[in-house]
């Protein structure tokens, strides 16, 4: 079950959560991002308790191949941004990712589904506390 939400549909559940807006949300959101994009450009990292910490790494120039041709290709110096997650968020998306295995084993140990309702019910896993986000 592999599925992406994009930013128009994270800002209309923001806008049905807070009841603002959707353009309202847009403009905080597109502004957040950046903000984000600026403090990433300085070379600053961002930092979300419990959420994670974006940083930029530097790589050096060097000599690669191209795949096809195997011909030498300089490859230029650059920045990339990188993302480490924080030990919050990877707790509540490890403790749900258990539960959810753990009924699996639950109902192929008895041959019969588990008579609670699962995470595909609609169902959500008890989940440590932490940030709201």
């Amino acid at each position: 079950m592999s599925s992406t939400v994009t930013k128009s549909e994270l800002i209309d559940r923001i806008a049905d959560k807070l009841k603002m807006p959707s353009a309202k949300v847009e403009q905080l959101v597109n502004t957040m991002f950046d903000a984000m994009v600026g403090a990433l450009q300085r070379g600053e990292g961002i930092e979300i308790r419990g959420f994670g910490s974006f940083t930029v790494r530097h790589y050096k120039a060097y000599e690669g191949r191209n795949p096809r041709t195997g011909e030498p290709v300089h490859v230029a110096p650059k920045r990339l941004p990188f993302f480490k997650v924080g030990k919050d968020l990877r707790e509540r998306i490890n403790a749900r990712f258990q539960a959810e295995q753990a009924e699996r084993a639950g109902a192929t140990r008895d041959g019969a589904p588990s008579a609670e309702p699962t995470a595909a019910d609609g169902a959500v896993a008890d989940e440590p506390r932490g940030p709201r986000w």
